[in-house]
């Protein structure tokens, strides 16, 4: 059966539909045919509708995926850069910023040192004050 006798057939089943429901029995071709247009008429919307939902979420995706390609090719590119600079960082130089690091470290020791002194000593002024003094 081709598109046009099934068109047909269609439009013959949506007009003995009306005529059932109008009771009458002459049944309304423009009746019908006004309800394949609007039918045809809101199918074509739905399609364009889909029709740019969809090159919308394809254009995205294309941009979300160029986006990876370049966030992969700058990780790359940036993991090779620091390989290399690991490489080329002189052995002196990382030894001697250890050097200031452990100096460092040892004046903080130092220093926590003399603020456990003072804490004492002012946890005992703390403790005679509050015992008082004998005349």
């Amino acid at each position: 059966m081709s598109d046009s006798e099934r068109e047909k057939v269609q439009e013959r089943s949506w007009a003995d539909e009306d005529s059932a429901v109008d009771g009458d029995g002459g049944g309304e071709p423009s009746s019908s045919a006004s309800a394949s247009s609007s039918c045809d008429a809101l199918g074509q919307a739905i399609s364009a509708t889909l029709a740019t939902v969809i090159r919308d979420f394809d254009c995205k995706a294309e941009d979300a995926l160029n986006s990876q390609i370049h966030l992969s090719s700058a990780i790359t590119r940036l993991t090779a850069e620091l390989d290399q600079l690991l490489e080329d960082a002189p052995l002196p130089f990382i030894m001697q910023h250890a050097a200031r690091i452990s100096g460092v470290r040892k004046r903080v020791s130092s220093l926590n040192t003399l603020l456990n002194s003072i804490q004492r000593r002012v946890d005992n002024i703390d403790r005679i004050l509050s015992t008082g003094l004998p005349h």
